[in-house]
Protein backbone atom coordinates (compact mmCIF):
# COMPACT_ATOMS: atom_id res chain seq x y z
CA UNK A 1 0.00 0.00 0.00
CA UNK A 2 1.32 3.44 -0.96
CA UNK A 3 2.26 5.58 2.06
CA UNK A 4 0.30 8.77 2.54
CA UNK A 5 3.59 10.66 3.06
CA UNK A 6 6.71 9.47 1.24
CA UNK A 7 10.02 11.29 1.72
CA UNK A 8 13.00 10.07 -0.33
CA UNK A 9 16.57 11.36 -0.02
CA UNK A 10 15.45 14.80 1.14
CA UNK A 11 18.11 17.43 1.79
CA UNK A 12 17.99 21.09 2.73
CA UNK A 13 20.85 23.57 3.01
CA UNK A 14 19.95 27.16 3.89
CA UNK A 15 21.68 30.18 2.39
CA UNK A 16 23.71 30.54 5.58
CA UNK A 17 25.26 27.15 4.86
CA UNK A 18 23.36 25.38 7.64
CA UNK A 19 22.54 21.81 6.61
CA UNK A 20 19.08 21.23 8.09
CA UNK A 21 18.29 17.88 6.45
CA UNK A 22 20.69 15.17 5.31
CA UNK A 23 19.16 12.58 2.99
CA UNK A 24 15.96 11.98 4.96
CA UNK A 25 13.88 8.93 4.04
CA UNK A 26 10.51 8.54 5.75
CA UNK A 27 7.20 6.78 5.05
CA UNK A 28 4.03 7.52 7.00
CA UNK A 29 1.02 5.22 6.72
CA UNK A 30 -2.57 6.28 6.13
CA UNK A 31 -4.62 6.62 9.30
CA UNK A 32 -1.78 6.45 11.82
CA UNK A 33 -0.63 8.89 14.47
CA UNK A 34 3.08 9.47 13.86
CA UNK A 35 5.17 11.39 16.39
CA UNK A 36 8.37 13.09 15.27
CA UNK A 37 10.77 13.68 18.15
CA UNK A 38 14.03 15.53 18.21
CA UNK A 39 15.93 18.25 20.10
CA UNK A 40 15.80 21.90 19.05
CA UNK A 41 17.54 22.38 15.71
CA UNK A 42 17.22 18.72 14.75
CA UNK A 43 15.28 19.47 11.56
CA UNK A 44 11.67 18.78 12.64
CA UNK A 45 10.23 22.13 11.55
CA UNK A 46 12.20 22.17 8.29
CA UNK A 47 10.94 18.69 7.38
CA UNK A 48 7.31 19.58 8.12
CA UNK A 49 7.62 22.93 6.32
CA UNK A 50 8.89 21.24 3.14
CA UNK A 51 6.11 18.64 3.17
CA UNK A 52 3.52 21.40 3.68
CA UNK A 53 4.94 23.53 0.85
CA UNK A 54 6.19 26.38 3.04
CA UNK A 55 9.93 25.81 2.48
CA UNK A 56 11.56 24.80 -0.81
CA UNK A 57 13.37 21.45 -0.68
CA UNK A 58 16.91 20.78 -1.81
CA UNK A 59 17.51 17.37 -3.39
CA UNK A 60 15.13 14.46 -3.01
CA UNK A 61 11.41 13.98 -3.45
CA UNK A 62 8.33 14.31 -1.26
CA UNK A 63 4.89 12.88 -2.06
CA UNK A 64 1.78 13.85 -0.08
CA UNK A 65 -1.23 11.65 -0.76
CA UNK A 66 0.51 10.58 -3.97
CA UNK A 67 1.16 14.13 -5.20
CA UNK A 68 4.64 15.59 -5.61
CA UNK A 69 4.85 18.63 -3.29
CA UNK A 70 6.84 20.56 -5.94
CA UNK A 71 5.37 19.44 -9.29
CA UNK A 72 1.77 19.05 -8.06
CA UNK A 73 1.91 21.46 -5.16
CA UNK A 74 -1.73 22.60 -5.37
CA UNK A 75 -3.10 19.08 -5.10
CA UNK A 76 -0.53 18.09 -2.49
CA UNK A 77 -1.25 21.16 -0.37
CA UNK A 78 -5.02 20.61 -0.61
CA UNK A 79 -4.51 17.21 1.07
CA UNK A 80 -2.76 18.76 4.07
CA UNK A 81 -3.87 20.71 7.10
CA UNK A 82 -1.22 22.41 9.22
CA UNK A 83 -1.57 23.59 12.81
CA UNK A 84 1.52 25.77 13.41
CA UNK A 85 3.09 26.28 16.81
CA UNK A 86 2.66 30.05 16.57
CA UNK A 87 -0.76 31.70 16.84
CA UNK A 88 -0.90 33.03 13.28
CA UNK A 89 -4.48 34.31 13.04
CA UNK A 90 -6.26 37.61 12.44
CA UNK A 91 -7.19 38.55 15.99
CA UNK A 92 -9.99 40.86 14.83
CA UNK A 93 -11.86 38.14 12.93
CA UNK A 94 -14.64 36.10 14.45
CA UNK A 95 -14.12 32.37 14.79
CA UNK A 96 -16.73 31.66 12.11
CA UNK A 97 -15.22 34.11 9.61
CA UNK A 98 -11.71 32.73 10.14
CA UNK A 99 -12.77 29.13 9.57
CA UNK A 100 -14.98 29.95 6.59
CA UNK A 101 -12.16 31.95 4.97
CA UNK A 102 -9.71 29.04 5.41
CA UNK A 103 -12.11 26.70 3.62
CA UNK A 104 -12.52 29.16 0.75
CA UNK A 105 -8.75 29.47 0.30
CA UNK A 106 -8.69 25.91 -1.06
CA UNK A 107 -11.59 26.48 -3.43
CA UNK A 108 -13.94 24.29 -1.44
CA UNK A 109 -17.66 25.01 -1.89
CA UNK A 110 -19.47 26.51 1.08
CA UNK A 111 -20.58 23.89 3.58
CA UNK A 112 -21.92 25.55 6.72
CA UNK A 113 -23.17 22.22 8.10
CA UNK A 114 -19.63 20.77 8.03
CA UNK A 115 -18.13 23.88 9.63
CA UNK A 116 -20.79 23.86 12.33
CA UNK A 117 -20.04 20.22 13.16
CA UNK A 118 -16.30 20.97 13.16
CA UNK A 119 -16.72 23.83 15.63
CA UNK A 120 -19.02 21.74 17.83
CA UNK A 121 -16.49 18.88 17.88
CA UNK A 122 -13.84 21.37 19.01
CA UNK A 123 -16.14 22.95 21.63
CA UNK A 124 -15.97 26.24 19.71
CA UNK A 125 -19.49 26.62 18.37
CA UNK A 126 -20.73 28.80 21.22
CA UNK A 127 -17.77 31.10 20.45
CA UNK A 128 -18.38 31.27 16.68
CA UNK A 129 -19.33 34.98 16.73
CA UNK A 130 -16.56 35.92 19.18
CA UNK A 131 -13.48 37.75 17.96
CA UNK A 132 -10.36 35.62 18.26
CA UNK A 133 -8.61 38.27 20.35
CA UNK A 134 -11.17 37.65 23.11
CA UNK A 135 -10.48 33.93 23.37
CA UNK A 136 -8.23 32.14 25.85
CA UNK A 137 -4.93 30.69 24.68
CA UNK A 138 -6.37 27.16 24.58
CA UNK A 139 -9.38 28.30 22.55
CA UNK A 140 -7.12 30.11 20.08
CA UNK A 141 -5.21 26.88 19.54
CA UNK A 142 -8.51 25.10 18.87
CA UNK A 143 -9.27 27.77 16.25
CA UNK A 144 -5.97 26.91 14.54
CA UNK A 145 -7.05 23.29 14.41
CA UNK A 146 -10.47 24.26 13.03
CA UNK A 147 -8.83 26.38 10.33
CA UNK A 148 -6.51 23.51 9.42
CA UNK A 149 -9.46 21.10 9.09
CA UNK A 150 -11.85 23.50 7.35
CA UNK A 151 -10.98 22.19 3.86
CA UNK A 152 -11.33 18.53 4.94
CA UNK A 153 -7.70 17.44 4.51
CA UNK A 154 -6.66 13.79 4.77
CA UNK A 155 -3.37 14.64 6.48
CA UNK A 156 -3.01 16.84 9.55
CA UNK A 157 0.30 18.20 10.83
CA UNK A 158 0.37 19.36 14.44
CA UNK A 159 3.50 21.32 15.37
CA UNK A 160 3.70 21.28 19.18
CA UNK A 161 -0.12 21.12 19.43
CA UNK A 162 -0.36 21.43 23.20
CA UNK A 163 2.48 23.90 23.84
CA UNK A 164 1.41 26.44 26.42
CA UNK A 165 -1.91 24.83 27.33
CA UNK A 166 -2.86 23.41 30.72
CA UNK A 167 -2.92 19.68 31.49
CA UNK A 168 -6.71 19.37 31.35
CA UNK A 169 -6.94 20.99 27.92
CA UNK A 170 -3.99 18.93 26.72
CA UNK A 171 -5.87 15.73 27.51
CA UNK A 172 -9.01 17.09 25.81
CA UNK A 173 -6.94 17.68 22.70
CA UNK A 174 -5.51 14.15 22.87
CA UNK A 175 -9.09 12.85 22.82
CA UNK A 176 -9.89 15.05 19.84
CA UNK A 177 -6.79 13.87 17.95
CA UNK A 178 -7.75 10.23 18.49
CA UNK A 179 -11.24 10.99 17.17
CA UNK A 180 -9.75 12.50 14.01
CA UNK A 181 -7.65 9.38 13.49
CA UNK A 182 -10.79 7.25 13.82
CA UNK A 183 -12.30 9.33 11.01
CA UNK A 184 -9.39 8.33 8.76
CA UNK A 185 -7.21 11.44 9.13
CA UNK A 186 -3.47 10.77 9.26
CA UNK A 187 -1.88 12.71 12.12
CA UNK A 188 1.77 13.78 12.24
CA UNK A 189 2.79 15.62 15.38
CA UNK A 190 5.98 17.10 16.71
CA UNK A 191 6.20 17.52 20.43
CA UNK A 192 8.57 18.28 23.28
CA UNK A 193 6.22 16.48 25.66
CA UNK A 194 7.56 12.94 25.61
CA UNK A 195 4.47 11.72 27.47
CA UNK A 196 2.38 13.09 24.60
CA UNK A 197 4.13 10.80 22.12
CA UNK A 198 3.99 7.93 24.59
CA UNK A 199 0.25 8.47 25.07
CA UNK A 200 -0.76 9.17 21.46
CA UNK A 201 1.55 7.76 18.81
CA UNK A 202 1.30 4.51 16.86
CA UNK A 203 4.83 4.96 15.55
CA UNK A 204 7.68 7.25 16.52
CA UNK A 205 10.49 8.74 14.47
CA UNK A 206 13.57 10.32 16.01
CA UNK A 207 15.42 13.01 14.07
CA UNK A 208 18.83 14.31 15.10
CA UNK A 209 21.12 16.73 13.26
CA UNK A 210 19.02 16.48 10.11
CA UNK A 211 18.94 12.67 9.97
CA UNK A 212 16.22 10.18 10.87
CA UNK A 213 18.04 7.91 13.30
CA UNK A 214 15.16 5.59 14.14
CA UNK A 215 11.55 4.85 13.15
CA UNK A 216 9.61 2.16 14.94
CA UNK A 217 6.32 1.26 16.55
CA UNK A 218 6.02 2.74 20.00
CA UNK A 219 5.66 -0.63 21.71
CA UNK A 220 8.54 -2.15 19.72
CA UNK A 221 10.70 0.79 20.73
CA UNK A 222 9.81 0.31 24.38
CA UNK A 223 10.39 -3.46 24.18
CA UNK A 224 13.71 -3.27 22.36
CA UNK A 225 15.32 -0.28 24.03
CA UNK A 226 13.45 0.14 27.28
CA UNK A 227 15.43 -0.83 30.35
CA UNK A 228 13.67 -2.29 33.35
CA UNK A 229 14.72 -2.74 36.93
CA UNK A 230 13.57 -4.84 39.84
CA UNK A 231 14.16 -3.40 43.32
CA UNK A 232 14.27 -5.85 46.21
CA UNK A 233 13.94 -4.37 49.73
CA UNK A 234 15.76 -6.64 52.15
CA UNK A 235 14.73 -7.06 55.80
CA UNK A 236 18.37 -7.19 56.90
CA UNK A 237 21.36 -5.38 55.36
CA UNK A 238 24.13 -7.01 53.34
CA UNK A 239 27.77 -5.99 53.58
CA UNK A 240 28.45 -7.26 50.05
CA UNK A 241 26.84 -9.33 47.31
CA UNK A 242 27.04 -13.07 48.00
CA UNK A 243 29.05 -15.05 45.44
CA UNK A 244 25.91 -16.85 44.30
CA UNK A 245 24.34 -13.54 43.14
CA UNK A 246 27.27 -12.18 41.16
CA UNK A 247 26.01 -13.77 37.92
CA UNK A 248 23.13 -11.30 37.89
CA UNK A 249 23.31 -7.62 36.91
CA UNK A 250 22.79 -6.53 40.50
CA UNK A 251 23.76 -3.44 42.43
CA UNK A 252 23.61 -3.07 46.20
CA UNK A 253 22.54 0.16 47.86
CA UNK A 254 24.98 1.95 50.15
CA UNK A 255 23.00 0.98 53.26
CA UNK A 256 22.85 -2.66 52.14
CA UNK A 257 19.07 -2.86 52.33
CA UNK A 258 18.23 -2.81 48.62
CA UNK A 259 19.20 -4.96 45.67
CA UNK A 260 18.54 -3.55 42.20
CA UNK A 261 18.41 -5.90 39.23
CA UNK A 262 18.76 -4.25 35.78
CA UNK A 263 17.32 -6.17 32.84
CA UNK A 264 15.52 -5.85 29.52
CA UNK A 265 12.92 -7.88 27.64
CA UNK A 266 15.61 -10.31 26.51
CA UNK A 267 16.70 -11.46 29.97
CA UNK A 268 13.69 -10.90 32.20
CA UNK A 269 13.34 -14.70 32.53
CA UNK A 270 16.20 -14.51 35.03
CA UNK A 271 13.93 -12.94 37.66
CA UNK A 272 12.52 -16.27 38.85
CA UNK A 273 16.01 -17.85 39.34
CA UNK A 274 17.12 -14.70 41.19
CA UNK A 275 14.23 -14.96 43.65
CA UNK A 276 14.96 -18.66 44.14
CA UNK A 277 18.61 -17.85 44.89
CA UNK A 278 17.53 -15.24 47.44
CA UNK A 279 15.41 -17.89 49.13
CA UNK A 280 18.26 -20.42 49.04
CA UNK A 281 20.52 -17.86 50.72
CA UNK A 282 17.82 -17.17 53.35
CA UNK A 283 17.69 -13.52 52.32
CA UNK A 284 14.25 -12.27 53.31
CA UNK A 285 12.72 -9.27 51.60
CA UNK A 286 9.79 -7.03 52.50
CA UNK A 287 9.02 -5.51 49.11
CA UNK A 288 9.51 -5.97 45.36
CA UNK A 289 9.13 -3.08 42.97
CA UNK A 290 9.59 -2.89 39.18
CA UNK A 291 9.76 0.07 36.83
CA UNK A 292 10.57 0.59 33.14
CA UNK A 293 12.40 3.24 31.15
CA UNK A 294 10.12 5.94 29.82
CA UNK A 295 10.15 7.03 26.21
CA UNK A 296 12.08 10.08 27.39
CA UNK A 297 14.85 7.86 28.77
CA UNK A 298 15.01 6.00 25.44
CA UNK A 299 15.07 9.23 23.43
CA UNK A 300 17.86 10.72 25.52
CA UNK A 301 19.95 7.55 25.24
CA UNK A 302 19.53 7.45 21.45
CA UNK A 303 20.63 11.05 21.05
CA UNK A 304 23.59 10.55 23.41
CA UNK A 305 24.69 7.49 21.40
CA UNK A 306 24.73 9.62 18.22
CA UNK A 307 26.77 12.32 19.96
CA UNK A 308 29.34 9.81 21.27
Amino acid sequence: MQPVIAVEGLTKVYASGFEALRGVDLSIHKGEIFALLGPNGAGKTTLISIICGIVNPGDGRVLANGWDVVKDYRRARASIGLVPQELSVNMFETVWAAVKFSRGLFGKPANDAYLEKLLRDLSLYDKKDTKIMALSGGMKRRVLIAKALAHEPEILFLDEPTAGVDVELRRDMWTMIRALREQGVTIILTTHYIEEAEEMADRIGVIHQGEIILVDGKQNLMNQLGRKQLSVQLTAPLDALPERLTRYQLSLSDDGYQLVYHYDTQNQAAIAPLLRDLEALSLDYSDLHTNQSSLEDIFVSLVEERRA
